[in-house]
């Protein structure tokens, strides 16, 4: 099929450096099995805060150059995780980062949060007729923590894959493509007390500790239908992925913390709930593969 592999999986984030915390050993494992892993990030998070002070004038209230250095910082992470195929929905720069929600950054003009949900979706539906992903990841109706781009990734990734199945919807997209499974990024509430409490045994290596409260898309263990781990090596490239955000991201071993400085643990395992398709595991266990169960 236009030369591509097998399978196929797209995800869909809202800013850069997500996809890493997020989904990084399974990126790492599906592109080095030869899948091709597409991802799409809807903005380029030039609203967030900057770690390192030698990069301080990066930030928006200074020079608002950070979205053009994010652009350097998510291609060095992919090529950790061995992806080549990551684009910016409807081009960089198209959607800008919204900030926290309730901030004035959410109504400005340009923000994802304020865009028409079917006319970001439209970029979706492009990618995915283009590249015929038989998985879908992105997050929940809540973007895992309430954050307004990760809302709004979650509705233009879910309204972009019923246009895409569509027929009669812009055939000069491309020809319509369903896709057999969508999940959910998700962590289970028994993996994240764990973490916390080695993290606490350990010592934190950062100045504070966050809580399993700061942790998106924790839900209890039996939402989960997937868990993917993939060995030390995956786990590796995660962290080095991590790194690649240095202005977003600080890595000390197992634990990382954002610009807040408070450490969390960084989970070897990652974790999805199937919420379109059917699962290709028996009933009552997890799948250990995202296509399981699709067909070419």
């Amino acid at each position: 099929m236009n030369g591509l592999p097998a399978r196929r999986l797209l995800l869909v984030h809202a800013h850069p450096d997500d996809e890493s915390i997020n989904n990084g050993v399974t990126m790492a494992k599906y592109a080095a099995e030869g899948a091709h892993v597409t991802l799409v990030t809807c903005t380029l998070g030039e609203e967030g805060e900057v770690i390192p002070p030698d990069l301080a004038h990066l930030a928006p209230d200074r020079d608002d150059t950070l979205g053009p250095h994010r652009i350097g910082e998510l291609a060095a992470a992919m090529a950790e995780l061995g992806v080549t195929d990551h684009r910016f929905l409807g081009g960089p720069g198209r959607f800008r980062d919204s900030g926290m929600m309730g901030a004035e950054q959410n109504r400005r003009p340009g923000s994802f949060w304020s865009a028409d949900v079917d006319e970001a979706a439209a970029h979706i539906v492009e990618v995915i007729r283009e590249v015929r992903p038989q998985v879908l990841v992105t997050y929940d109706p809540d973007g895992g923590y309430g954050h307004p781009d990760h809302i709004q990734a979650h509705r233009v990734a879910t309204r972009g894959a019923e246009l895409a199945a569509e027929p009669t919807y812009r055939r000069d997209l491309g020809e319509p493509w369903r896709i057999g499974k969508i999940y959910w990024n998700r962590v289970p509430r028994s993996v994240v007390e764990e973490g916390f409490a080695r993290l606490k045994a350990a010592g934190t290596p950062f100045p504070g500790l966050a809580s399993p409260q700061d942790v998106p898309g924790v839900v209890a263990d039996d939402r989960i239908t997937a868990e993917i781990g993939a060995g030390e090596a995956f786990v590796a490239a995660k962290a080095a992925a991590m790194r690649a955000h240095a202005t977003q991201i600080a890595v000390d071993g197992p634990f990382f913390a954002l610009s807040n400085d408070l450490a969390q643990p960084l989970f070897a395992h990652e974790y999805y709930e199937l919420v379109a398709g059917r699962s290709g595991a028996a009933q009552g266990t997890r799948e250990d593969d995202l296509f399981a169960g699709v067909e070419a």
